[in-house]
């Protein structure tokens, strides 16, 4: 289980308990989180789960190719910091995350 702040926007934050085997997105999604949209369903091919990584005590796994092309194509600017949390899994690695959640997701 992981500890997970959505910071958003305006400055607040969301603060959730997320069990390994999920991912970022999912957790969002299940607690009704707004900012992140999961058109897809987290097959990884809309890009409306975008997120910045803030804080991260341990590696995610690097930015594939496919993750790479729909980061290009985000309604938000692409920053060094971007990534699709349908791609951040949730492992037993992972206590704590702090992710930014972008100004508009489509």
């Amino acid at each position: 289980m992981a500890t997970i702040t959505y910071r958003h926007p305006d400055g607040s934050t969301t603060v959730l308990d997320v069990p390994s085997g999920s991912n970022v997105m999912r957790g969002a999604l299940a607690n009704g989180v707004d900012g992140i949209e999961g058109e897809c369903g987290g097959d990884g091919i809309c890009a409306t789960c975008h997120v910045y990584i803030e804080q991260c005590p341990v590696a995610f796994p690097p930015v594939d190719e496919n993750e790479d092309e729909l980061l290009d194509c985000t309604a938000s600017p692409r920053r060094d910091n971007s990534r699709l949390s349908c791609q951040l899994p949730i492992t037993d690695e992972l206590s704590t995350l702090v992710v930014l959640l972008p100004e508009k997701q489509v």
